[in-house]
């Protein structure tokens, strides 16, 4: 039996050497190409993000690439959802669990691009970094900073960890890594770029590097002896040329971002891209040979509180939806588009003929949810805990709080009438006085004073404030604090000695739903419904003003009458037969009390604030 037993174990040991050797493959750059085992191989890639996928859904997702012909995903990591808290990673539950997700993709015979940053971008809160960076006000992002670089090489460490044995050259499916992400848009700090690198590679990265820039952007984000890559090129000869003038006149050349869709933001139209409008374009450079990725291919959810923000001229901040649907070829649930159809059949073109492109897997159930009460209900201020009590007011990294809503409070002695002038409001306030609401300011438009009239002494004033996100892309990503970091004012005089209460609405673990109803005051509902089979589905936020939900635990996102986006995905495997609970966090709305989920997205509808 013993000798059987070694027998057994010396041949597993053969059998798990010879896998690994038959596993391991080579992939570089080539003068004009990449080169997978020595031989030309174009990359026909598609973007998808594993944290707005729920983990049961990522088999299915891959899946629909494999099916549309692609050949290699990529993804982004974001920084902030994998160390919450200084030194506290999280890779190894559900949806941050990276290194099964990349092997998944491998059993589906697709490769993979990772994308670490530390800076993402990608409509992500933050552009993926923590916001505990911001508990220091003068420490700089995307820069040289010590502090800022020790927090970076500490993640790159942690994700290296995960990653690195799932690299081609120990036969996994990783081909290339990035470093950092759109850095010419922000700066030319080829130094600091340099650091990132040697960040990456001291956590045993060895495949080729890339970074990604757009055309006019490549100068300054570009590193020498890194390739350089292009987002956003729609033409071959332009691609080469720029790629040539920054790679010593040599390639490979690749789009890490090609757009098939494009974002939305809150109080914004609904971005529609047709398919007319590229098809051709991205049928000619699969012709030339450039390897190209789609940004997205399947674009998601950003669940919880995670959605980031950007700006312009009109707007100081343009927070982002919950959908991440980005008009994509494969929609918010996974569903295969008629633009998913189109390209698939432009994708084929190019295939070998050796390559068979599997049949289109069929799409997830969807159900509609009949209308239902939430019976259960609490106000604002029976949630509110025990306050931090300042002279001045302090921002939500200030009290250690990343995400959700804070309360500050004053008591104004006397009587008074004038302007309430808040500076640096960050980004939503209700404001009440005496538990009466007086005022709805909004920084996407600008919002940061109104007039008050406080007739009787000793009032209670008390400002409510909800992070929207943290600017994601350009250079106020600098200045993410929020809460409120400035001072209020009232009829000229500063305002002092406040109450302060965190309200990071973090998990529901709220039992207590004995407040009542205040008109105009914020309340948490809670109900329950009963399934007999589960599916996706999509909830009506029509009738609600503003808030976010919880399904059976699971933040699924925001809503806000605003538009575009209408209601809010619920992915199948977060519901169960039998009974589910809700909990639905309502700002403007408190009579609200009734919702119902449908089989049919609404991403596009628009009503004036």
């Amino acid at each position: 039996m013993r000798l059987f037993t070694i027998t057994v174990l010396f041949l597993m040991l053969c059998q798990c050497d010879l896998s690994g050797q038959v596993a391991r493959h080579t992939f570089a750059l080539g003068e004009r190409d990449f080169l997978l085992d020595g031989k030309p191989f174009q990359i026909i890639a598609g973007e998808m993000h594993f944290a707005r996928i729920p983990r049961p859904y990522w088999r299915h997702r891959l899946q629909m690439a494999k099916a549309m012909g692609l050949n290699t995903i990529a993804t982004y990591v974001f920084w902030n959802f994998h160390e919450p808290l200084p030194g506290k990673f999280g890779f190894s539950t559900e949806n941050h669990d990276i290194a099964s997700f990349i092997r998944m993709a491998k059993e589906e015979g697709l490769w993979v691009i990772v994308r670490p940053g530390p800076y993402a971008c990608a409509e992500w809160e933050f552009g993926g970094f923590p916001w505990w960076l911001l508990k220091e006000k003068d420490l700089l992002v995307r820069s040289k900073d010590p502090r800022f670089l020790k927090a970076c090489e500490r993640y790159i460490k942690a994700l290296g960890d995960e990653i690195a044995p799932l690299q081609v050259t120990k036969g996994g499916p990783i081909l290339m890594v990035q470093v950092e992400n759109e850095y010419g848009s922000y700066s030319d700090d080829k130094e600091f770029m340099g650091k990132t690198r040697d960040m990456i590679v001291s956590a045993g990265i060895d495949v080729p590097l890339f970074t990604a820039d757009g055309p006019y952007q490549c100068k300054a984000g570009y590193l020498p002896g890194v390739l350089p890559a292009i987002n956003g090129e729609e033409n071959a000869k332009s691609l080469r040329d720029t790629v040539k003038k920054y790679n010593d006149g040599k390639g490979p050349y690749f789009i890490p971002e090609f757009y098939p869709g494009w974002l939305d933001s809150w109080g914004e139209k609904h971005n529609i891209v047709p398919v007319q409008s590229f098809l051709g374009k991205y049928d000619s450079l699969l012709t030339e040979g450039v390897s190209v990725s789609l940004y997205m291919f399947h674009g998601g959810t950003t669940f919880g509180f995670m959605n980031g923000a950007n700006y312009n001229k009109e707007h100081p901040i343009l927070p982002q939806p919950s959908t991440y649907d980005y008009d994509a070829p494969l929609d918010e649930a996974g569903r295969p588009t008629p633009k998913f159809m189109a390209m698939r059949e432009v994708i084929a073109k190019h295939l070998s003929p050796s390559v068979r492109m599997p049949d289109v897997p069929p799409a997830n159930k969807i159900i509609a949810v009949p209308a239902f009460k939430l019976s259960e209900v609490t106000n604002l201020y029976a949630l509110l805990g025990k306050p931090m009590i300042s002279d001045t007011l302090l921002s939500m990294e200030d009290l250690n709080q990343g995400y959700g809503y804070i309360l500050y409070r004053t008591t104004v002695k006397n009587p008074a009438k004038g302007l309430l002038k808040i500076d640096g409001l960050r980004d939503y306030a209700l404001v009440y006085v005496n538990k009466t609401r007086v005022a709805v300011l909004d920084r996407r438009l600008g919002q940061d004073s109104v007039e008050v009239t406080i007739n009787t002494a000793n009032s209670t004033l008390d400002i409510f404030v909800e992070n929207l996100g943290r600017i994601n892309y350009g250079k106020r990503i600098t200045d993410n604090r929020k809460g409120i970091t400035g001072s209020a004012w009232l009829a000229g005089e500063e305002l002092h000695r406040w109450s302060i209460y965190s309200l990071p609405l973090d998990h529901m673990g709220y039992e207590q739903f004995a407040g009542k109803v205040l008109d105009g005051v914020p309340v948490l509902r809670r109900g329950h419904f009963l399934l007999e089979e589960t599916g996706d589905t999509f909830l009506d936020m029509r009738p609600w003003g503003k808030g976010c939900v919880w399904i059976n635990g699971h933040n699924i996102g925001r809503y806000w009458y605003i538009g575009p986006q209408q209601t809010l995905y619920v992915p199948a495997p977060w519901l169960r037969k039998g009974n589910n609970e809700i909990a639905i966090f309502e700002q403007l709305k408190s009579a609200q009390d009734s919702i119902e989920g449908l089989a049919t997205p609404i991403l596009d509808q628009l009503r004036n604030p």
